[in-house]
C-alpha cells in the first residue's frame, strides 16, 4: 500500500511516479529505468541484519518491501551515486542503516517528548507539528514547521550529515554532501497540505521539487 499522497507531490512537481514492485533481484533495473526514487515512510525495519535485535514493540515492514529496498540503497550508493534519492521518515531511517548509523526503535523508552512526535492518541490519524531547527545552510532543507507522525528515529547517521533536527534533538534530516542529491527527511512533506501548511511550504513541495529539479540537472549531464 501507497499513500496517495506521495503520488500527488510527485506529480505536482512535475514528474512521473512510477510504483515499483518489491523485488530485490530486479533492483538494478530498476536503477535503469528511474531518473531519481523516493523511499517512502511505512512500518519499523527488522535490524538484525545490523546487529541489533529488533524492539518488540515495533511494527516490521513487509520483508520482501525491506530486502527491495536495502538492496536499491546499496546499488544506488555503490553504482549510482549520481541518481536523485529522497527518503522519507522510514525510507530516512534505512538510509542511515545502509550508512552505518542507527535507530532509537522506540522513543517512549529514553524520549520524555516521544509524544510530540506520535499522533495523539485521541486523533490517531492527526499529524504532529512542530519548528525546525536547521543545523547548516542547506539547499533543500529550509528553517519552518514540519509534521511528525513517527515512533521510531535515527539516533545515529552513520557516515551521513545530520542537517536538522527537532526543538528536543530528535534528528529530522540527514543527507549525504558527496552526493548531488541525497537527502532523508523524517517529516512527511507530502502530507503538509493534509495539516492545514501552505502547499507551497519549502518543506513540503518544496523537497520534491527540489527532488525533481536534481533529476532534470542529471538528465542534462548525460
Amino acid at each position: 500500500m501507497l499513500r496517495r499522497a506521495y503520488i500527488d507531490a510527485i506529480v505536482r512537481a512535475g514528474g512521473v511516479p512510477l510504483l515499483l514492485a518489491q523485488v530485490a533481484e530486479q533492483a538494478r533495473e530498476h536503477l535503469a529505468i528511474c531518473d531519481a526514487f523516493v523511499f517512502t515512510g511505512g512500518d519499523d525495519p527488522r535490524t538484525e541484519e545490523f546487529g541489533v535485535p529488533t524492539h518488540p514493540r515495533a511494527s516490521v515492514m513487509d520483508p520482501a518491501r525491506q530486502r527491495h529496498e536495502l538492496t536499491l540503497l546499496r546499488l544506488l550508493r555503490e553504482e549510482r551515486p549520481d541518481i536523485p534519492v529522497l527518503g522519507v521518515c522510514l525510507g530516512m531511517q534505512l538510509m542511515a542503516l545502509v550508512e552505518g548509523g542507527a535507530l532509537n526503535q522506540c522513543l517512549d523508552d529514553d524520549t520524555p517528548t516521544a509524544g510530540d512526535h506520535a499522533p495523539p492518541r485521541e486523533s490517531p490519524t492527526t499529524d504532529r507539528r512542530h519548528a525546525l531547527r536547521v543545523l547548516v545552510e542547506h539547499p533543500v532543507v529550509k528553517p519552518g514547521e514540519v509534521n511528525s507522525w513517527h515512533r521510531q528515529a535515527v539516533r545515529d547517521a552513520g557516515a551521513m550529515r545530520v542537517v536538522a533536527t527537532a526543538y528536543d534533538g530528535v534528528i529530522e534530516a540527514i543527507d549525504d554532501p558527496r552526493r548531488a542529491f541525497c537527502v532523508g527527511v523524517q517529516w512527511h512533506p507530502e502530507r503538509l497540505r493534509d495539516v492545514g501548511l501552505d502547499q507551497r511550504d519549502a518543506n513540503g513541495d518544496g523537497v520534491f521539487m527540489a527532488l525533481m529539479n536534481a533529476a532534470r540537472a542529471m538528465g542534462s549531464r548525460q
